[in-house]
């Protein structure tokens, strides 16, 4: 799907359609997280601070205990 971006005031918006947003469970209230790898814009649904917290330190203990055998198992 191309699109364009469209003028709002000063600034510039993207529009975002119903099926994307319903697919996506996003609604006027879901607040978003923008971030980008150097090339493409990533917009999504912002996570709380306390799931990604506990996702971080199942993650590292994760590594911790089974890191060795993961890079074992890579190679």
């Amino acid at each position: 799907m191309i699109k364009k971006l469209s003028k709002h005031g000063n600034s510039l918006a993207l529009v975002i359609d119903r099926p994307i947003l319903d697919l996506l469970k996003i609604d006027e209230n879901t607040d978003l997280e923008l971030s980008t790898n150097g090339s493409a814009l990533v917009v999504e649904p912002a996570r709380s601070r306390r799931r990604r917290k506990r996702f971080q330190e199942a993650l590292e203990s994760t590594n911790k205990r089974y890191g060795s055998a993961l890079r074992r198992l890579a190679e």
